[in-house]
């Protein structure tokens, strides 16, 4: 049996990642549950087509940004972890293209769910948190990973990049 191994920092991470989805869920849903939105079928396929929308750009977002951070493992190291500085391929146009994209999960997540309460409150709070998580932990930890090669890459590479051809990377199709 193959075994994954990652750092705790990650698995803490993504306990709470998942923790605040399932918990936002519960609460949106009992929130939402005599909503008049809630109750209409014109809304939840129109919240359902978005949903899935707005989650593939997610995870193409998070599969091309992992495809490319693979590259910076080298040797046998966990799972999610580098032991090289990424700044190539997306990471050329952003320091964090898998996070920006997965910051977009809890807004697809609300949009399937059909909950206006997850959509308009709770995933704008978790996409919030997620960001004050890289600003705060992910930088941090680069930081001192990569002390010099990462002090020059934070000045000439933005956290995330809106420009266009940077984005049409990010959420291009997985090949």
């Amino acid at each position: 049996m193959k075994t994954f191994k990652t750092s705790l920092s990650v698995v803490v991470r993504l306990l709470l990642w998942l923790l605040m989805l399932v918990g936002g869920s519960a609460i949106a849903i009992y929130y939402d549950w005599d909503h008049p939105w809630f109750q209409s079928v014109t809304y939840h396929v129109i919240s359902l087509t978005l949903g899935i929308g707005v989650s593939t750009l997610a995870f193409r977002a998070a599969a091309n940004g992992g495809r490319e951070l693979a590259k910076g493992r080298v040797g046998n190291i966990p799972r999610l972890e580098t032991n090289r500085l990424v700044t190539t391929g997306i990471y050329r146009c952003m320091r964090h293209p898998m996070l920006f994209g997965l910051t977009l999960l809890p807004l697809g997540w609300g949009l399937l769910l059909g909950s206006p309460t997850f959509v308009g409150i709770i995933a704008p709070l978790e996409m919030l948190f997620i960001v004050v998580m890289v600003s705060v932990f992910e930088e941090r930890e680069v930081q001192q990973k990569f002390p010099r090669q990462y002090a020059q890459y934070r000045q000439d590479v933005p956290m995330v990049n809106f420009s266009l051809p940077c984005l049409k990377r990010l959420f291009r199709s997985l090949s």
